[in-house]
């Protein structure tokens, strides 16, 4: 294996290294801010104890379903499906994963670069003062219509995503996401502590964490079940890619449910900042998206002493955030061009790099830059097509190549390997081969109400 290590491909050097490298990719914007809103239009507490039950099933049954795919094959999501399929169509799943991955980092790198121009504008006083919300609303118009602020901050998510790839596994992603995945905890704690320190954040905390049943409905569970899926970012390939760095002594069920934890842990201590603010500053708790982030925050911390330490500690933490889910998908159409077109690793980050920041390009110029993309809405099409649809479509296909076509029998022999008494197959083989797929087919039915 040193031999691929030393080409262009590699392994991870622990299990500790994989946890945070998958951690990251599964962490994200949608953690920070998009759970605590859907919390708060969903039952609040109720939703929560469905969303953790959601992951726990679902989420946990599509994760390893690709980490056992991917390192069987030691390989790419296309080179994966092939590997078991030769020449067969489903390689469409691959790639289907791979276009995926390059359209959500075209996008997801321009907002990821909005949370670091925030970082540097709170660190420049611009939410000093008693602010007004119309007052903070024209900030983010102004930033975010903006060209040149938004194409400096959108290449510099891409520059340190390229930079990060082109060290490889080792060198690059695994030395990355252990500096960036502990500053990632240590922030989200220390907002956290904060948050709960504020007057009045009881009644915040217990709307988010004391379960009123009445409210507990089918909306409520179908919204669950689709945050908790979208949130672990599965169906694009990105585990079956990091699944092939993983050696065969490693335990890929718990590796699966560390890293479905993790996710979950961050998601649940982002509402504890989230809640808890809003409600002490009299702010209504179901703002979502670019309007809480970048909008009812900064008012926020124009009102309270210490704003200007939390304000820029909050944009540190979703810029991390961010960063550690644009690696993720960078590597995935990467790992493509090194293991099927035999590309060195450094002119695959840089094609592949380049071309997704000119597709990102409308995105970026959609928030007001160009008339015609804004008009087109750009970013939230291609938020809504690749952050949803793609997702939910390569999450069922998964399902079924790995239950059907390669066979849960081949599929337990894999897990067996690290992990050679997985008393739960059978509970896990039905919810692939059954459960997981008709709850798929339910989303994507209901996509456009989850969506928003």
């Amino acid at each position: 294996m040193e031999s691929q290590e030393t080409s262009a491909r590699g392994v991870w050097g622990s299990k500790v290294a994989f946890i945070f490298a998958a951690t990251g990719s599964a962490i994200g914007l949608g953690n920070i801010w998009r759970f605590p809103t859907v919390v708060s239009q969903n039952g609040g507490a109720v939703f929560v104890l469905v969303y953790v039950l959601a992951v726990a099933v679902i989420g946990f049954t599509v994760m390893l379903a690709e980490l056992t795919l991917g390192r069987h094959s030691q390989r790419n999501p296309v080179g994966a499906i092939d590997y078991i399929k030769p020449g067969s169509p489903w390689k469409f799943i691959g790639y289907l994963g791979i276009i995926t991955g390059i359209c959500l980092l075209s996008f997801y790198a321009v907002v990821a670069g909005w949370a670091a121009g925030y970082v540097f504008k709170t660190a420049a006083g611009a939410f000093k003062g008693q602010l007004t919300a119309e007052m903070t609303t024209k900030i983010f118009a102004d930033f975010s219509s903006d060209p040149l602020q938004v194409f400096i901050f959108f290449g510099l998510i891409m520059g340190l995503t390229i930079f990060i790839i082109s060290k490889g596994v080792k060198k690059g992603i695994e030395k990355w996401t252990k500096i960036l995945m502990p500053a990632l905890f240590v922030l989200i704690v220390l907002l956290a502590v904060r948050a709960l320190t504020l007057p009045g954040a009881a009644k915040g905390l217990s709307f988010y964490l004391n379960p009123d049943f009445s409210k507990l409905n089918g909306t409520v569970i179908l919204f669950a079940v689709g945050q908790a899926f979208f949130s672990l970012s599965l169906g694009m390939g990105t585990m079956i890619t990091y699944g092939s760095y993983i050696s065969k002594s490693s335990n890929l069920v718990s590796s699966a449910g560390w890293v479905s934890f993790a996710d979950t842990f961050i998601a649940l201590l982002a509402g504890l900042i989230i809640f808890p603010t809003l409600v002490s500053f009299g702010q209504p708790v179901d703002v979502g998206g670019e309007g809480l982030a970048f909008q009812i925050f900064p008012l926020i911390l124009s009102q309270f002493a210490g704003g200007y330490i939390f304000g820029i500690l909050f944009f540190t933490l979703l810029t991390v955030a961010a960063l550690t889910s644009t690696i993720s998908l960078l590597e995935v159409p990467v790992s493509y061009f090194v293991d099927e077109r035999n590309w060195s690793r450094k002119k695959a980050v840089l094609v592949i790099g380049i071309f997704t920041f000119i597709l990102g390009i409308p995105s970026a110029l959609s928030m007001g830059g160009m008339q015609f993309f804004t008009k087109l809405k750009f970013l939230g099409f291609f938020a809504f097509a690749f952050g949803n649809i793609s997702l939910a479509v390569g999450a069922f296909f998964i399902c079924v190549f790995v239950g059907y076509i390669w066979g849960r029998k081949k599929a337990f022999k894999e897990i067996a390997s690290g992990n050679p008494r997985f008393r739960l197959r059978y509970i896990w083989a039905f919810s692939l081969m059954v459960l997981t797929p008709i709850v798929i087919l339910i989303i994507l039915y209901f996509i456009k109400t989850i969506a928003g």
